[in-house]
C-alpha cells in the first residue's frame, strides 16, 4: 500500500516536512527495522548489533536502539543505560527502558540506584515497580501509612505473584504491618488459578517450613486431604483449604462432600467461607442449579474472593433471588460496588424485591441515574429502566486547525503512525497509547484526544481512532467511536442476506476494530476474524466454488464469508443476536448448552455467560449494534429489545449440526 493512501495530506505534510532523513529512510531503512523487530523477538543479540548502525537517522531509530540494548540489558552497565536515557530523552523508548531497568534493579535489590532513577519514570503504570518502591520504603522504615493496603491490592490483582509485590509483602510482614490472613489469601487466589509458584511464594512468607506440602497439595489434593499431615495449627487448616480449592476447581460436588463430611467443621469461618465460595463459583460457571445452595452455606460473602462474590450475584440472578442479589452486592468492597455492572443489578434487585420500602425504590432510581448514559452496556440498560431510549449524542465541535496541527506535530504520534504504516503495528500502538495517555500526567485533555483521534481516523488507523476517542471524559464523538469504514460493501451485503447492518458493524468493531490484516492468536483473519476451517465450510455452504484459503484476507471475500456465517448462526439461534454473538466468539455448541435452563431476561443470560471473554464480547457487540442502529436509522433504539429473552429452543426448526 502506498504512502499517500495511508496518511492524510496534513499528516503526510508534517512527516515529509521533517528532516530529510525521515523521507529518505522510507525505503532505505524500513526493511532493516522489520528485520530488527524479528531479531528482537528471537533474542538474536548479534543480529541486532549488526543491523543497528544501518538505522542511523531513521525516524524509528529509537526503536532500533531500544531493541538492541534491551536484548543485553542483563549484562549492560549503568553508564550504557544512562547514555541511552539521555540520547532518547522525552521519548516512549526512554521511559520504556527506564521501566525495564527499574525492574532489573529491583530484582537485584540495588535500592539506591532504583530510588535515584525512579522519580523520572513518567508512565507510573507498572505494578511491580510500584511494589519495589513500597518494598524499599519499608526496608528504610518510611513506608506510607497505606502501604499494606496498597500492596495487598496490587499483589492480589496479579495472576502470578511477581517478585516486586512478593518482596513488598514479605518486608511488611516481617515488621508486622501485614496480616497473616492477607498472605494466605494470596495463596488461595493462586490455588484457584492453579498457579503453584505464586502459591509457594506466598506460603514461603508465613510458613516456609510447609513449602514441601504445597507441592503435594497441587500434585494430588485428594491424597493430601486423606493423609496425615505433620503440620499443625493454622498452617494445617490453610493447606487443607488450598487442597479443597484445588478439588473444587475440578469437581465442586466432591469438594462439597468433603466439606460436609469432614473438613467443614475443622476449618475456621474465613477458610470455610472461601472454600464454599470456590465451590459455588465453579458450579455457577457450569450453570448448575446447585450453585445457589452452595453459596447459601457462606456465612459472610465478603470472606470469599471477589470473583466468587461476582458469581454469587450471577447465580442468584439466574435463580431470581433478588433479595440475595442485593445483599451480596452490599457486601462487596466499595470499588466493586461502584462498577456499573453491580450498580445496575443492585437497582434492579431493589425494583424487583417486593419487601423494599418507598425510600429503597427511590434509591434504585438514584442508582440508575448515576450510571445512565449511551456509553456502555449497563449504562444503556439503566437509561432504558428510566424510560428513555438510546439516541446519538450531539457531536462536539470538530478539532480546530490549530488543534490538528498540534497533534500532527507530536513526535510520538508521528513515530506511531510511521511504525504502523511499515508493519510494526504492536510498537506503533504502544507508542501511540503512551503519547496520548501517559507522556504527561493525566494524559491528553479532551480536545487533544479528539484531535488525535481525528488524525488516526483520517489515516484509517481505525483501532487508534476508536480507542483514542473513547478516552475522552466529558464529550462523546460517535463518528469517531463508531466509524463505518467500507460502508457501501457492508450495508449492501448485510441487506442482501437479511442481516441488520448495525449488528454486522457492531460485531466487526469488536472483532478487529476494522483492521484489514488483523490476525488473532488462534488464526482468525481479516475484518470479521474468520477461522480458516470456518471460512472453508461457509464458502462451500453458500456455493463459493472458487474459494481458496488466502482469499479470506481480501476485504470483500472476508465480508461475504463473515456475514454469511453470522446469518447462519443467527438463523440457528432463532434470531437471537446475543446467542449468535456468543456462537460467533465461542463456537455454536457452547451457547446451545448455555441457553438450557430457565427462560431468562437477555441481560441476566449475558451476565451468566461462563467465559469472561465471551461474556464481555456479547455485551459489547450488542451495545455497539444499538449505537450503530441509532446512527444508521437516525431513530431511537433499545438495547433491551435486542437482548430479548433467552431460554431453551422451542421452535421446530432443526439446528445446523455441522455449524463450526
Amino acid at each position: 500500500m502506498q504512502w499517500h493512501k495511508i496518511l492524510t495530506p496534513l499528516c503526510a505534510a508534517v512527516l515529509l516536512s521533517a528532516p530529510v532523513s525521515w523521507a529518505t529512510a522510507q525505503t532505505a531503512g524500513d526493511n532493516v527495522l522489520l528485520q530488527m523487530q524479528e531479531a528482537a523477538r528471537k533474542g538474536d543479540k548479534a543480529r541486532l548489533a549488526a543491523l543497528l548502525p544501518q538505522t542511523a537517522g531513521h525516524p524509528l531509530e529509537p526503536w532500533a536502539a531500544y531493541w538492541e540494548l534491551k536484548s543485553r540489558l542483563n549484562t549492560a552497565g549503568p553508564s550504557e543505560v544512562e547514555a541511552f536515557l539521555q540520547r532518547w530523552r522525552g521519548t516512549y523508548q526512554e521511559d520504556r527502558m527506564r521501566n525495564d531497568w527499574l525492574l532489573l534493579l529491583g530484582q537485584r535489590r540495588q535500592w539506591a540506584d532504583f530510588e535515584r532513577l525512579l522519580p523520572e519514570f513518567r508512565m507510573q503504570d507498572d505494578r511491580e515497580v510500584r511494589c519495589y518502591e513500597l518494598a524499599v520504603q519499608t526496608i528504610e522504615r518510611r513506608q506510607p501509612e497505606h502501604a499494606p493496603q496498597e500492596v495487598v491490592r496490587l499483589w492480589h490483582a496479579q495472576r502470578d505473584g511477581d517478585d516486586g509485590c512478593t518482596q513488598a509483602a514479605s518486608e511488611l510482614y516481617a515488621i508486622k504491618k501485614l496480616d497473616e490472613g492477607d498472605v494466605w489469601k494470596r495463596a488461595r487466589l493462586s490455588a484457584e488459578l492453579n498457579r503453584q509458584t505464586a502459591a509457594r511464594r506466598a506460603v514461603d512468607i508465613v510458613a516456609p517450613e510447609a513449602l514441601q506440602h504445597v507441592a503435594e497439595v497441587f500434585a494430588s489434593p485428594i491424597k493430601y486431604l486423606a493423609g496425615t499431615s505433620k503440620v499443625r495449627g493454622n498452617t494445617r487448616r490453610e493447606l487443607a483449604a488450598l487442597a479443597l480449592i484445588r478439588v473444587a476447581s475440578n469437581d465442586p460436588e466432591q469438594a462439597a462432600s468433603l466439606m460436609e463430611n469432614r473438613w467443614g467443621n475443622q476449618l475456621r469461618a474465613e477458610e470455610r467461607d472461601w472454600v464454599w465460595g470456590v465451590i459455588g463459583k465453579v458450579s455457577a460457571r457450569r450453570l448448575s442449579s446447585d450453585a445457589v445452595g452452595y453459596f447459601a452455606k457462606v456465612g459472610k460473602p465478603e470472606r470469599m474472593s471477589e470473583e466468587a462474590q461476582e458469581w454469587m450475584v450471577r447465580a442468584n440472578l439466574r435463580a431470581g433471588q433478588w433479595h440475595t442479589v442485593r445483599k451480596t452486592i452490599d457486601d462487596m468492597p466499595p470499588a466493586m460496588q461502584a462498577d456499573s455492572t453491580w450498580v445496575y443489578w443492585k437497582a434492579r434487585a431493589l425494583l424487583n424485591d417486593r419487601r423494599v420500602s418507598e425510600a429503597e425504590q427511590a434509591e434504585a432510581k438514584r442508582l440508575l441515574q448515576s450510571i445512565a448514559s449511551v456509553k456502555g452496556f449497563y449504562e444503556k440498560l439503566a437509561l432504558e429502566e428510566l424510560g428513555q431510549t438510546v439516541t446519538m449524542p450531539p457531536a462536539p465541535p470538530p478539532p480546530t486547525a490549530q488543534e490538528q496541527a498540534a497533534v500532527a506535530s507530536n513526535p510520538g504520534l508521528q513515530r506511531a503512525l510511521y511504525a504502523i504504516r511499515i508493519g510494526l503495528r504492536s510498537e506503533g500502538v504502544r507508542e501511540w497509547n503512551y503519547s496520548v495517555g501517559l507522556h504527561v500526567p493525566g494524559g491528553m485533555n479532551d480536545r487533544e484526544l479528539l484531535a488525535a483521534a481525528d488524525m488516526a481516523c483520517k489515516a484509517q488507523i481505525w483501532d487508534r481512532c476508536i480507542n483514542t476517542s473513547e478516552r475522552t471524559r466529558e464529550v462523546i464523538d460517535w463518528s469517531q467511536r463508531f466509524p463505518m469504514p467500507f460502508h457501501d460493501a457492508v450495508i449492501a451485503r448485510s441487506k442482501s442476506i437479511g442481516l441488520d447492518p448495525a449488528y454486522v458493524y457492531g460485531l466487526i468493531r469488536q472483532e478487529s476494530r476494522f483492521i484489514m490484516d488483523a490476525r488473532s492468536h488462534v488464526g482468525a483473519s481479516g475484518l470479521m476474524q474468520v477461522m480458516p476451517a470456518t471460512a472453508k465450510w461457509t464458502a462451500k455452504k453458500i456455493g463459493m466454488t472458487d474459494f481458496q484459503p488466502h482469499m479470506i484476507n481480501d476485504r470483500d471475500v472476508n465480508i461475504t464469508i463473515g456475514t454469511s456465517y453470522l446469518k447462519l448462526a443467527l438463523d440457528d439461534f432463532d434470531g437471537s443476536m446475543a446467542l449468535a454473538a456468543a456462537g460467533y466468539n465461542a463456537g455454536p455448541g457452547r451457547p446451545r448448552n448455555w441457553r438450557n435452563g430457565p427462560v431468562l431476561d437477555g441481560a441476566i443470560w449475558a451476565e451468566n455467560v461462563p467465559f469472561t471473554e465471551t461474556r464481555d464480547y456479547v455485551k459489547k457487540v450488542l451495545s455497539n449494534a444499538t449505537n450503530y442502529a441509532a446512527m444508521i436509522t437516525g431513530q431511537p433504539q433499545s438495547l433491551k429489545a435486542r437482548l430479548g429473552t433467552i431460554g431453551p429452543k422451542v421452535t421446530l426448526t432443526e439446528a445446523t449440526p455441522d455449524l463450526p
